[in-house]
């Protein structure tokens, strides 16, 4: 019995000493990116944050018990120096049957038409939520979506687009394809970017379950042609990975490569972005890794400038509420020195009906540049679909930089 016990107890030991040494595989390397310290002060009213001179806000669309009160997933796109916006649409709860995807535009960023539906709910029991877009100048491209059992099931979906070349009349919906002809099994993330030699780098949640995965193409149209990047998925339990939905911004390495940055929400419940990178035109992928970034556990939105400057768009509050929505900004894409806030506490609205998943907060914010300015797409308690403009002269202006420890890598 006492040896058994003995034994019993080295094998604990042993089981501990184990798991203590263990490497973290985030921490397997240094994060991509670091952010300056006391950027945010979280003990203060909207993390100390101002607007930039310019900000200004607008209503794409406004929730009604008629049209649906659940609104969220909102994307930007400009086509034919018009705007458009897609977003999800359902009666009173998020991912439900009835969801359906909606889509307005706008010639000034101010004014906005009448919703029109892009694709309907669907009628065997599977679910349509809005993918994001792509264009190539002359096609615009809207992803669609397919959740089959449903996304409360837990398999996951897969992609379907439509095509139009003029925003109104759309092709039938088509499954977006790979490299090998077949459908990719997967969802799209909303936030395709292109590298500077054309290639369009995104994330697929692959099947089964919702696990992100960094996909490329060489379509100009992003509809065929997509092979997976490799990237080791960090360990987590249940049916989604640990990393999802992600975004990103390019920069330049110390060899001058081209490389891209990867930026996803945690599921692990850090309230920080992890973050991947890969400078070999997205087909490997480092490890990803936790950063300082404080996050609310919500979409962001990720890209560049017009000048190189990387700037991430979420709501930075390092805990699960998704408030205030707020612009940071980066000369290289290495030292996140410069913030703006978008929209505060005091611009959101009392949330007017109770539905599955809704609560206060600015929503899952997408961006797109536009006659020199970033529009940011986001929906506010889940409600209303609504973006915020920030004139770029009004961030070149500012040169209000806090110092960043750490960023020579």
């Amino acid at each position: 019995m006492r040896l058994r016990m003995e034994l019993a107890i080295a094998m604990l030991l042993a089981m501990a000493a184990g798991s203590a040494a263990a490497p973290d595989p985030a921490a397997a390397g240094a994060p991509p990116y670091h952010v300056a310290p006391g950027l945010l002060d979280h003990q203060a009213p909207d993390l100390g944050l101002r607007t930039a001179t310019g900000t200004r806000s607008a209503t794409v669309f406004r929730a009604t018990p008629e049209q649906g009160m659940f609104n969220n997933g909102a994307v930007p796109v400009v086509f034919r120096g018009r705007l458009y916006v897609q977003w999800q649409n359902s009666a009173r709860d998020e991912d439900s049957p009835d969801t359906r995807v909606l889509y307005s535009h706008s010639d000034d960023g101010e004014h906005w038409a009448a919703p029109a539906v892009l694709m309907e709910a669907s009628e065997d029991g599977a679910m349509h939520s809005s993918g994001g877009w792509w264009t190539d100048g002359e096609t615009l491209v809207a992803y669609i979506n397919v959740w089959p059992g449903g996304f409360q099931s837990g398999d996951g979906g897969w992609t379907g687009y439509r095509l139009s070349r003029d925003g109104i009349d759309w092709s039938p919906l088509r499954p977006v394809t790979g490299a090998d002809g077949a459908p990719v099994d997967g969802v799209i993330e909303q936030d395709p970017h292109r590298l500077a030699d054309g290639r369009i780098l995104t994330a697929f949640h692959r099947r089964p379950g919702i696990v992100a995965a960094p996909f490329f193409t060489d379509d100009p149209l992003g509809v065929s042609g997509w092979r997976r990047g490799s990237m080791r998925n960090l360990p987590h339990a249940g049916h989604a990975s640990r990393e999802l939905e992600p975004s990103l911004f390019l920069r330049r390495d110390r060899d001058g490569r081209e490389c891209a940055v990867m930026v996803f929400r945690d599921q692990g419940d850090s309230y920080r972005q992890l973050a991947s990178e890969s400078c070999d035109r997205g087909e490997s992928w480092t490890i990803p890794a936790l950063t300082a970034m404080p996050d609310s556990r919500a979409k962001q939105s990720a890209g560049n400038l017009p000048d190189g400057s990387a700037f991430l768009v979420n709501a930075p509050s390092g805990q699960r509420e998704r408030m205030p929505l707020a612009l940071t900004l980066s000369a290289e894409g290495r030292c996140f020195d410069r913030t703006f806030l978008l929209r505060g506490r005091d611009d959101l609205p009392p949330l007017r009906a109770e539905g599955r998943y809704k609560r206060p907060g600015y929503h899952y914010p997408k961006s797109v540049l536009w006659n020199g300015r970033l529009l940011v797409a986001y929906a506010a308690n889940k409600e209303d679909v609504e973006v915020s403009q920030v004139p770029l002269a009004s961030l070149a202006a500012d040169d209000a930089r806090a110092a960043c420890a750490g960023a020579s890598h």
